[in-house]
């Protein structure tokens, strides 16, 4: 489960809330994506199940369904269309099981739907099974929404010791290397010799990335990277400008409305960007003719979608926001 895709799956409960206000919604949710139900408004409480990718696991299955037939659920929707994350629904018992055409899950799915290839992103297909069968998709859906109190991320910014004046959060990472942009580091100098704070956001897998970016920056700049995602909602929610590669935390940045850019290079923007928008969608002066691959590894071009991106280019654009910003505050 993708920090990216659970962020956009509020929307999809905001459209259960208004199909049927008087019904809780739950989420099953893994360990790493759990800090993020704390802050979504309109979900009662989440499910936690950290279900293996590459095996049944039929003791954690038949675990998962135990507890959802205790919660006495009458609809389940099952957003992907494998056969695995069908199983626990149905051994619990769920009345109605909506889900699309996929992988054989006869028996499992009682609610087909069909023409999921026919919508072209991820949350089109997601919220889809929220409406009523048959219904048109809205023109625009509901935008995430992530709400984080102020005290909470007051209390975050004084655990570590930080200043309440607005910082530069930086998120060098995503699942990919194509998508990630290289000059971080170099952009992390620019911003500190203009006197602003800057934070490295990210996972346990950015640790020595950020104390590169740390090195280059020098003191005003902090590697705030951890292994909670809580430390990274709060980080972002605590920023007056997010930068991002194409990454679950550009979506959190964009849902709490810290005004964010983002980087894209191998991945279309119309695809990927959060609902929310963002302040600034950063790419290649000039579209190259591989421009998008989608693909996690550069094959060609020598990753020249984000090598021809330049720190100034992203630091320029990211004050220009920040200005912005505070202008209006």
């Amino acid at each position: 489960m993708w920090i990216g895709d659970f962020v956009r799956g509020q929307t999809v409960v905001r459209v259960l809330r208004e199909r049927w206000p008087n019904r809780p919604v739950d989420l099953v949710t893994t360990s790493l994506c759990a800090p993020l139900v704390d802050y979504m408004p309109g979900v009662r409480k989440g499910i936690l199940a950290d279900l293996p990718r590459g095996r049944l696991a039929a003791a954690k299955q038949r675990a998962l369904a135990d507890e959802l037939r205790q919660q006495g659920y009458a609809t389940a929707l099952v957003m992907p269309r494998t056969w695995k994350s069908a199983i626990a629904p149905a051994l619990a018992g769920i009345p109605e099981r909506v889900g699309f055409v996929g992988e054989v899950r006869f028996g499992l799915i009682n609610r087909w739907r069909w023409g999921e290839k026919a919508l072209p992103r991820f949350i089109d297909k997601c919220a889809a099974l929220a409406l009523p069968d048959g219904a048109p998709l809205p023109p625009v859906w509901p935008l995430p929404q992530l709400v984080v109190p102020a005290e909470e991320a007051g209390r975050w910014r004084q655990s570590n010791g930080l200043t309440s004046g607005r910082a530069v959060a930086l998120a060098p990472g995503s699942v990919g290397a194509s998508k990630r942009w290289r000059y971080y580091a170099e952009a992390a100098r620019l911003f500190a010799d203009r006197g602003l704070d800057v934070w490295v956001i990210g996972g346990p897998g950015e640790k020595d990335l950020a104390q590169e970016i740390v090195a280059a920056g020098g003191p005003k700049v902090r590697d705030l990277t951890g292994n909670d995602l809580r430390n990274g909602i709060l980080a972002m929610a605590s920023a007056g400008v997010a930068i991002a590669n194409d990454s679950g935390l550009m979506h959190i940045a964009a849902a709490v409305g810290t005004p964010t850019v983002g980087i894209f290079g191998p991945t279309d923007p119309y695809l990927w960007a959060p609902l929310n928008g963002l302040a600034a969608t950063v790419r290649t002066r000039t579209q190259l003719s591989c421009q998008p691959c989608q693909s996690t590894v550069c094959r060609q071009n020598d990753h020249r979608c984000m090598r021809d991106i330049s720190a100034a280019d992203v630091v320029g654009i990211a004050q220009a926001v920040l200005a912005k910003a505070n202008g209006a505050t």
